[in-house]
């Protein structure tokens, strides 16, 4: 079927996105989603409530994503977290903002959020077809049309939208089918990784701690064998560190914290390896905590594994014990200065070595993708193919978790339909 001023392909954050902004312009828009509904990674986001974004400056999201950030400059200042906002209750769907800067649907579907841009590009016009896998992409480089084939029939159109995701959540349909299409082009494709994904250790006491939440930590990647030193890397990646919830599981680390560091770790090539530095206590100093200590043999004659159960959980203060060599039973008041010491330098450096991640799989996002420097950032257009537009995972752009990539992914993909 021909006369489509645009085709979509991928019906997800920043392909609907667009979509709805193109056809606001008055073009005729067809997006094409392999997957039988639309937006399969917006309705399991956030655990099924849909992180929509973070309620920041748009500058503090370029931060956010690192080296690449300031790429989205430009998306974000013509679609900042705030219109976001602005746009989806414009479709009905009420939002709130949680203590940590997330913004959800006041209702926690993440359906709500998917139907407000479905509902956005239909009432615009455009047309959205499921089920549709696209197969392969060409340019006839006479007309600059291209021709998009699939299982059932070819497409024409005189633009393209190309937001096939990564390869994180492959359940979802994201399974890179984008990139060789790209490459054919004449794209050049980043080493690819996953990233915010949970990190994996094989420590022995690792299941002792298993389902134990840490709400607030501060952590930090140290790559060893041969890579780049942990304190160095800090230097030149803040994104080594994090601060966040963390959770215990059975096969090493889930929550925010490790998960925004996991892109480090996956990177690591054969033969390297890392280890998570946790600070369990970020808000106290180690004389702080020396001081505590020196209060609480002060007030009576309990037992150091009561009382340092006080400043964190009980399960790791007996693996804190245990690995200092500290016996539980002992009265606070006998343990040297050196063990006390000991144990607040564990507290604020808890060591857990590393044995990489749980990969695409459990991945949120992935790290790496179509180089920046091959696409407009004031248009979301290739510089290589006219007429070929490029916006959300498939770009070399991954950020925190969140609401940080649904934000980069809808301000890339609105900046793309705009420049139609």
């Amino acid at each position: 079927m021909s006369g489509w001023d645009l085709i979509v392909i991928g019906g997800g954050a920043a392909g609907l996105w667009g979509a709805g902004t193109a056809a606001q312009k008055g073009l005729k828009v067809l997006v094409l989603e392999k997957n039988n509904k639309a937006g399969p990674k917006i309705l399991m986001s956030g655990g099924t409530r849909c992180n929509i974004t973070h309620d920041c400056d748009w500058r503090q999201i370029v931060e956010a994503f690192g080296r690449e950030g300031r790429f989205l400059s430009s998306a974000l200042n013509y679609l900042p977290p705030v219109e976001v906002i602005r746009t989806i209750e414009a479709e009905g769907v009420a939002t709130k903002r949680e203590v940590t800067g997330k913004i959800f649907p006041v209702s926690d579907r993440a359906m709500d959020v998917r139907d407000a841009l479905v509902r956005r590009l239909t009432n615009a016009g455009a047309e959205l077809r499921t089920g549709v896998a696209v197969k392969d992409i060409a340019r006839d480089e006479a007309s600059g049309e291209f021709q998009i084939k699939t299982d059932f029939e070819s497409y024409t159109s005189h633009k393209l939208l190309v937001c096939t995701g990564g390869l994180s959540y492959p359940g979802c349909g994201t399974t890179g089918d984008g990139y060789p299409w790209l490459q054919k082009l004449g794209h050049t494709v980043t080493p690819l990784r996953p990233a915010l994904t949970p990190l994996v250790s094989s420590i022995p006491w690792l299941t002792d701690l298993q389902g134990i939440t840490i709400p607030d930590a501060s952590v930090t990647v140290e790559l060893l064998n041969g890579s780049t030193d942990g304190k160095d890397s800090k230097k030149k990646d803040p994104r080594l560190s994090s601060r966040g919830g963390l959770l215990w599981t059975h096969f090493g680390l889930s929550g925010p914290a490790p998960m925004n560091v996991s892109r480090a770790v996956s990177d690591l090539p054969a033969g390297h390896h890392s280890s998570l530095h946790i600070d369990l206590l970020p808000d106290s100093k180690p004389d702080d905590l020396q001081q505590w200590f020196q209060k609480a043999t002060q007030t009576g004659s309990r037992n150091i594994s009561n009382v340092l159960s006080e400043l964190v959980p009980k399960r790791i203060a007996q693996i804190l014990l245990e690995i200092s060599q500290v016996v539980p039973e002992k009265p606070l008041a006998e343990v040297s200065k050196k063990n006390r010491n000991d144990l607040v330098e564990r507290i604020k450096n808890f060591v857990v070595p590393l044995h990489g991640t749980r990969g695409y799989m459990k991945a949120e996002v992935t790290a790496g993708g179509v180089v920046l420097s091959e696409v407009n950032p004031h248009t979301m257009e290739s510089k290589l193919v006219p007429g070929l537009f490029l916006a959300g995972e498939i770009l070399n752009l991954d950020g925190p978790i969140g609401g940080f990539n649904f934000q980069a992914a809808f301000s890339t993909g609105h900046l793309a339909g705009m420049s139609m």
